[in-house]
């Protein structure tokens, strides 16, 4: 069984919208402008894309970074993966040719489907939506958190706030760095 994986850039009040500057959102660009770059925190990012063998995304996510990523040599090693799309309402005609293969997946069936076949991990970007779902049916296998040392109240939080069975999590890795941020990865015990 391949391993999903969701990753994200989170504050600490759980909130997860417009980390980059999307716009829409009152704190949009909240990972640049209120935290000090520091480049050692982010060495997570670069393993992701070395480890990853596939990434899935929601829809609104897919939209936002198929129009950007596939240009950017930071992303050059998720243009060549392969990239699976869970959406009731997108069609082949609205995928982007520049950006490798790309599947739509019509469900959360699928995903476990997916899940099911050989190949290594799979990695969730952004997409609060599909990832609120994945967890509430249990497929997320680890969380890779970046925790900003900031409360940013309203937003499209991370975590479902549906009345649920406790779900517990082992951390496996984590460090704190100058600026208040924290690497957290958690693995999900089952």
């Amino acid at each position: 069984m391949r391993t999903l994986i969701s990753t994200a850039f989170v504050s600490l009040d759980g909130v997860v919208e417009a980390p980059g500057g999307e716009p829409g959102y009152r704190n949009a660009g909240w990972t640049f402008k209120d935290v000090e770059f520091v480049p050692e925190a982010y060495e997570i990012k670069g393993r992701e894309q070395r480890e990853a063998t596939a990434m899935l995304l929601g829809r609104v996510s897919y939209e936002a970074f198929s129009t950007v990523w596939p240009g950017m040599e930071d992303f050059a090693g998720y243009k060549v993966m392969p990239k699976y799309v869970v959406s009731t309402t997108l069609a082949e005609g609205d995928l982007v040719s520049n950006w490798g293969e790309t599947t739509i997946l019509r469900s959360l069936e699928e995903v476990a489907a997916l899940k099911e076949t050989e190949g290594g991990p799979i990695i969730v970007h952004g997409s609060a939506t599909l990832n609120r779902h994945l967890a509430d049916a249990g497929l997320i296998d680890r969380y890779h958190l970046l925790v900003f040392p900031l409360l940013l109240g309203a937003g499209k939080r991370l975590f479902s706030d549906t009345d649920k069975d406790a779900q517990k999590l082992k951390l496996v890795e984590h460090e704190a760095y100058s600026n208040g941020l924290q690497k957290n990865v958690f693995e999900v015990v089952r």
